[in-house]
């Protein structure tokens, strides 16, 4: 999962972001676009393009069977059944493309977010750092984690602990800044960054070791043998002009502007959706 995350990222850190990370609009118009333009490719190559039309056929064929011999209630159960079994061809149809184009999409929607969805904490913030022990791989407490704070973040009260192996610890960022936290458990070390201040960048806002980390690549997947399952933080969501702010809003405005694509642009490639 480290090699994979490295390897989007690289290219990613490449394309993106070319007139810097404060003009994101640019790459929030692109990108969707690019994306509605794969899954028509996607669409062309690998759907049975004659079985969608057929099906989307029936289903319309039916439908007006339906309104024309509503009297007949034998007629409408049978052209009722007849238009749900073409609707689950039409779905069959579109199962393999969806699902291939299902990872080039989620590749450019992640590192759309991991770009653009947060800014750094402000300095003189106070911001949450959450740790979760994994009780599969340590014996080590909640009560023996211990965070080693660098200069430029202090601690602002006392972690609170709880009886599921939750950490949760006050930070205030003093000084602007990627800062590395270091939480030790036992005999183990475990970094963690924080962003504060300056200019916009990505961020990191989960470590892990499940699929999640996946879809925050900016830092390395926590290594299976880690006596903590995650570590997470919670930065404020970037203002974004004209387009939703944070990851909720990037995800909106993606799925949103990638199908308008998709519809607007699909006669032109020749594609039956």
């Amino acid at each position: 999962m480290n090699a994979f995350n490295a390897a989007l990222s690289a290219v990613f850190d490449l394309v993106l972001a070319p007139f810097g990370y404060r003009q994101a609009w640019f790459d929030l118009l692109v990108w969707p676009v690019l994306a509605g333009i794969v899954a028509l490719l996607v669409y062309k190559r690998l759907s049975n393009q004659a079985g969608i039309a057929r099906a989307k056929n029936g289903i319309v064929v039916n439908l007006l069977e339906v309104m024309l011999f509503r009297h007949d209630l034998a007629g409408v159960l049978a052209s009722t059944g007849r238009a749900l079994g073409q609707n689950l061809l039409y779905l069959g149809h579109n199962i393999l493309p969806m699902l291939v184009m299902l990872v080039p999409m989620m590749a450019m929607l992640v590192q759309l977010v991991a770009h653009y969805a947060y800014d750094p904490v402000p300095v003189g913030a106070v911001e949450l750092l959450t740790a979760r022990v994994d009780p599969a791989v340590t014996q080590v407490k909640a009560t023996d984690v211990r965070l080693e704070l660098p200069p430029g973040v202090t601690l602002d009260a006392p972690p609170v602990r709880t009886a599921d192996g939750e950490v949760v610890w006050r930070l205030r960022a003093v000084a602007a800044g990627d800062h590395v936290l270091r939480i030790h458990m036992g005999d183990q070390v475990i970094e963690k960054g924080f962003a504060v201040g300056g200019a916009p960048r990505k961020v990191p806002v989960l470590r892990t070791k499940s699929w999640e980390a996946l879809l925050y690549p900016t830092e390395r997947v926590m290594p299976p043998e880690s006596p903590l399952y995650s570590l997470d933080f919670h930065y404020p969501d970037r203002p974004l002009a004209f387009f939703p702010d944070g990851e909720r809003g990037i995800l909106v405005w993606f799925f949103v502007a990638s199908l308008g694509a998709g519809i607007a642009l699909k006669n032109r490639f020749g594609v039956t959706l």
